[in-house]
């Protein structure tokens, strides 16, 4: 079955069989994995990790799940990756949920196109299993995820907030909820917070967030993008998040070089517009073709799996959405 993020969050507790957990919201994913390994915690269950890197892979994690360790009664397993199951694995997986009642398998993926969802992994999950999109395309879903982080934080917004808050933000909702961790921070005897208290907490010149980041980048404004990211860097910005900002950033600029008349469906809104076709404009088909190459070195070098420097790479790449070059060839 298909539900959605806030759904996911009330159905952690016993949950058995698979689920696919996909989009592009880091926020969600990660409240949704904390949720689960919290349930999993206090019912002591065993908990695995495996990152796919290739076929075989698949293979490990369901022998995992067909054989328990001796002190373990049941076992959660989580699998993050972009390598889906082919033919052979698929029977493995089909093997899984007819047969294995007690264990948990969380496959956590990127965000899916039309045709991926339509395909047989997504199809069978769908049928006998979860599938949660981890997105939020509008306005009101987005304030709905953020009102519960608001409660954590015991607080309320007003109406002229939510819609300030929103618009800020636009699409990042870790940016977001940061900025009601901050407002709750600046004013901690208010529980009730209006435009004024977020105006005032969120406009501090001294402070830069991935959102302004975002706005240069498109900009192409490479001398202030990069002051940006060094005072994201030496705050403690998590690099993972400056990732999802810049794939963010790179894959709307594709989708709008070879969908010029959809903006709007892309996400896109309405006062950005001609920010984002100035930004395509800066690009050729080639360098658009280097935008993948380069997120999936930093997505590997934060991992660890390279040895290349993360933060060097990010540099590279704020340049290159920037329209310049490092160095000269």
């Amino acid at each position: 079955m298909k539900i959605d993020y806030l759904q996911a969050l009330k159905q952690t507790k016993n949950a058995t069989g698979a689920w696919i957990l996909h989009g592009q919201e880091p926020l969600l994913e990660q409240n949704l994995l904390d949720a689960f390994r919290k349930e999993w915690h206090s019912a002591q269950i065993e908990r695995q990790r495996y990152d796919i890197q290739n076929m075989s892979d698949w293979k490990t994690v369901f022998n995992a799940l067909n054989s328990l360790s001796l002190f373990a009664q049941q076992l959660a397993v989580e699998v993050h990756g972009n390598i889906k199951p082919d033919a052979s694995t698929l029977k493995l997986l089909k093997d899984y949920l007819q047969y294995n009642e007690s264990n948990l398998l969380v496959i956590v993926l990127p965000k899916q196109d039309s045709s991926a969802l339509k395909g047989q992994f997504f199809q069978l999950v769908d049928a006998n299993g979860t599938v949660v999109s981890l997105t939020a395309h509008y306005p009101q879903d987005r304030q709905r995820i953020l009102e519960v982080e608001a409660k954590k934080l015991n607080i309320t917004l007003q109406p002229d907030a939510w819609t300030w808050l929103l618009e800020h933000h636009e699409h990042n909702l870790l940016a977001a909820k940061n900025s009601l961790i901050r407002v709750s921070d600046t004013f901690p005897d208010l529980t009730q917070m209006g435009q004024e208290q977020l105006y005032e907490c969120l406009h501090d010149q001294s402070r830069y967030t991935t959102y302004d980041l975002s706005d240069q980048l498109i900009a192409g404004h490479l001398a202030q993008s990069v002051k940006i990211y060094q005072y994201l860097i030496s705050t403690g910005e998590p690099l993972s998040l400056m990732l999802w900002v810049i794939a963010k950033e790179m894959r709307l600029l594709m989708q709008l070089f070879e969908q010029p008349q959809n903006a709007m469906q892309l996400g896109i809104w309405k006062n950005k517009i001609s920010n984002y076709q100035r930004a395509v404009r800066r690009f050729t088909p080639q360098q658009f073709l280097q935008f993948p190459s380069l997120l999936l070195r930093i997505d590997s070098a934060i991992k660890g799996i390279s040895q290349e420097n993360p933060a060097h790479l990010i540099l590279q790449s704020i340049t290159l959405l920037c329209g310049k070059t490092l160095f000269n060839t």
